[in-house]
């Protein structure tokens, strides 16, 4: 992946990390965030160290763009290492009403001593963490049942930190999208870059189309070959990703003056139709086996799909 990859907004991130450092104490959970569609590419290694040891409850958004298979099985992984996890999607709804059941099972013990006080009701507050462009701000509105945050596909729009209360008995405060400073395995780079969460501007779009042809070739064979009329999947296996986006240009006829293929065309074009999950529920990194001997159960929270 070039390295400007790692570069995006390096001022930014700095300063998300040390607000997510400075505002922990004024929070109960930490709600993770991470994209369905990669859900190991959008973890932060660095979540646990930032989030000093916090109560936290991992989101897996967009759900309704995933392979639903796939997803279940993150979750099942998730639950078996201890974590509590649910998949979630702002579009359909799907488990947002579960969230704050989630955050209260996880506080029972606080909310039990806040109880003894005679504080019984009192609000939390929760921090929402994650990569750019992974949905916060929808769930912030899906949460408040407003259009408290503004939302758009494109990373970067969340800038500042922003407190916002619910009908749920939960406060939340809405952090900027955080990234890390250097990406170990470029396939993480290419990943983050194809489903939006950094930047177009700042990547080769028809080389970023190309990689995008090469995972949907392996992730989603039937899928992408149905999609562009490209017949049956295994000739198409030793074509290189600029080779593969070549021929998605030429089945849909993005033809330029003499005949050339407009690539560059094609790639914007593939790139919004897999991000709007119109090519199908597609998740690119690869599920995990579950060890049914590890099937430890997540402390206090359902994290069930």
């Amino acid at each position: 992946m070039p390295s400007q990859t790692i570069q995006w907004f390096p001022g930014h991130m700095a300063k998300t990390r040390r607000m997510i450092a400075e505002n922990l104490k004024l929070v109960d959970i930490v709600l993770e965030l991470r994209d369905a569609r990669i859900p190991l590419s959008s973890r932060n290694p660095e979540i646990l160290s930032l989030t000093s040891g916090k109560p936290l409850l991992t989101l897996f958004t967009k759900s309704s763009l995933a392979d639903p298979a796939a997803t279940a099985r993150f979750v099942e992984a998730a639950r078996a290492e201890g974590t509590s996890a649910l998949a979630v999607d702002c579009v359909s709804g799907e488990n947002i009403a579960r969230i704050a059941p989630a955050v209260r099972a996880l506080l029972r013990d606080k909310l039990a001593r806040y109880e003894e006080k005679g504080m019984r009701g009192r609000t939390l507050k929760a921090m929402i963490v994650g990569i750019p462009n992974v949905g916060k701000s929808s769930l912030v509105n899906r949460l408040s049942g407003a259009k408290k945050a503004k939302v758009e596909n494109r990373p970067g729009v969340t800038l500042d930190k922003q407190w916002v209360s619910t009908s749920y008995g939960l406060d939340l405060l809405d952090m900027p999208g955080v990234l890390w400073p250097k990406f170990d395995d470029p396939r993480v780079g290419e990943n983050l870059a194809v489903t939006g969460a950094i930047r177009d501007a700042i990547l080769d779009t028809e080389t970023l189309g190309g990689v995008l042809c090469r995972r949907l070739l392996e992730a989603a064979p039937a899928l992408f070959c149905a999609r562009y009329k490209l017949g049956e999947a295994a000739p198409l296996a030793p074509l290189s990703g600029a080779e593969l986006l070549s021929l998605v240009g030429k089945k849909r006829g993005f033809l330029l003056s003499g005949g050339e293929i407009d690539t560059e065309r094609a790639a914007e074009m593939l790139l919004e139709e897999f991000r709007s999950g119109k090519i199908g529920r597609i998740t690119l990194d690869r599920p995990p086996e579950i060890k049914q001997t590890e099937n430890k159960e997540a402390p206090h929270a359902d994290a069930g799909v």
